[in-house]
């Protein structure tokens, strides 16, 4: 019998929705959205009363899956905000040539014999790099976000404003797959410590302007993934770390997440032409200094 990639991949969306989680389409065999930008929505449909990007656009509606997965083999997306998920990501090391270095596994787990505590036992699936992602069910009324290396080295988080590959899905350098434990457990308290978002200052500007900061970093991070994309050979390293450097200081600011902006700049520094690793070593050092210095709001030069 013939394997049907497109059945097998619509049976794995259709089960992250029984378990009410919230999916949408991934560009088939990549770890990228296969929605519209907002350059180029049509505004009509689901965006019909302006553009929804695709944390919004994530559903629990079977039909709806039905009729996407009916088009094409996309992968699996699960918006892990909407989803009330908080997955954490516990990732290997890009650096093939260094067999002593600890990936992410051996680095939770040290962070969890500190806490007094065994590795939770909850749904986890084994990601395509051989990493591995934990499902925790996220407290109510606590609004998570993502980490990045904040926890530990290699362990990162999705929440609000992220997502993770699902299983079934599959890329060039592997599959998604689940390993145990069928359900999501709750996420535990001395986690969810760790992972509270710290609170603000007294001085915090008010919601008008917070808002209004949020949306031009929304602007920003639209133009500046633009520009990277349509860099040509010998502007193209320089202009992303221009954009990592002026994306950085929305992320210091808690308007963008950093795995955002690292998402968007990195599709977009590959788009133009650059290695996955050229990217990543320019995007790191880039962020981490414009974030740095950047932890007072200001205004652009």
């Amino acid at each position: 019998m013939t394997h049907d990639p497109r059945s097998a991949l619509l049976r794995a969306a259709l089960d992250a929705v029984e378990r009410g989680w919230h999916v949408f389409p991934l560009r088939p065999g990549t770890k990228r959205p296969a929605l519209h930008g907002e350059a180029a929505c049509p505004r009509t449909g689901p965006c019909v009363d302006g553009h929804l990007k695709w944390e919004q656009r994530a559903t629990t509606d079977p039909d709806r899956i039905r009729a996407a997965w009916s088009r094409a083999p996309f992968n699996i997306g699960i918006a892990t905000g909407p989803s009330e998920l908080l997955v954490v990501d516990l990732d290997v090391p890009k650096d093939k040539s260094s067999s002593d270095a600890p990936c992410g596994a051996t680095t939770f787990q040290a962070l969890c014999e500190r806490a007094g505590h065994a590795i939770p036992t909850t749904y986890r699936t084994r990601t395509a790099s051989g990493g591995t992602h934990l499902y925790f069910t996220a407290p109510s009324g606590v609004r998570l976000t993502n980490t990045a290396g904040t926890i530990a080295p290699l362990v990162d988080t999705r929440a609000w404003g992220g997502y993770v590959v699902g299983a079934g899905s599959s890329t060039p350098t592997g599959q998604y797959e689940a390993l145990c434990a069928p359900v999501a457990a709750s996420l535990p308290s001395w986690l969810q410590t760790i992972l509270k978002p710290t609170p603000r200052a007294p001085q915090a500007p008010s919601v008008a302007v917070a808002t209004q900061s949020r949306r031009y970093a929304d602007v920003a991070l639209d133009n500046e993934t633009a520009n990277v994309a349509r860099a040509v050979e010998g502007e193209r390293e320089a202009k992303l770390f221009r954009a990592a450097r002026a994306l950085g200081r929305f992320v210091a600011w808690g308007d963008l997440p950093r795995h955002v902006v690292e998402q968007a700049l990195q599709e977009a520094g590959e788009t133009a032409g650059l290695t996955a690793s050229e990217c990543r070593s320019t995007l790191r050092s880039a962020l981490t200094w414009s974030i740095t210095h950047n932890q007072t709001r200001g205004y652009a030069a």
